[in-house]
């Protein structure tokens, strides 16, 4: 695994990714919304990183870490983990569960103890992996605000 700055050229193909997989689960419109929500600015350093894995020069899967809620002192230790992917033609390898470790080291580093992460319905293998790795849902009762109205919230402590 590649821990990588948001300005990496290689942060590309994980976008590239991302766009394909979203586009066929929720539609060219849903998929340029998400991606839209949070640019890559989002994951900038000292407090954001991207993990990415790559296979004969390709990008093959990834995820990023971002501060939750800067604005929340109270969740000054949390991160969030955003655009999790592993490509259709890579999957069934464990690379999610490597790309989850390597995001959760990564924010050990940067100093965080606590991860949320949020999900969509349409992606049931993303669920499977984080209850399958430890990750509890959350209630999202629990949460003033959500990225969107279905989306599915996850914790795990550091």
């Amino acid at each position: 695994m590649l821990r990588v700055l948001h300005d990496d050229p290689r942060v590309a193909g994980l976008l590239a990714g991302l766009l394909e997989e979203y586009t066929e689960r929720y539609g060219a419109e849903g998929a340029a919304k998400e991606l839209a929500r949070y640019p890559v600015s989002e994951f900038v350093a000292p407090h954001g990183r991207i993990v990415l894995a790559e296979s004969d020069g390709e990008v093959v899967a990834g995820g990023a870490i971002r501060p939750y809620k800067k604005d929340r002192a109270s969740m000054a230790d949390t991160a969030e983990f955003k655009r999790i992917w592993t490509s259709g033609r890579h999957r069934r390898r464990g690379l999610g569960r490597r790309v989850m470790a390597a995001l959760e080291e990564a924010a050990r580093d940067l100093g965080y103890t606590r991860v949320l992460l949020f999900t969509g319905p349409s992606q049931p293998e993303a669920v499977a992996l984080y209850e399958g790795i430890g990750y509890r849902w959350v209630d999202p009762a629990e949460f003033d605000e959500l990225p969107y109205s279905s989306a599915i919230p996850f914790a795990h402590e550091l």
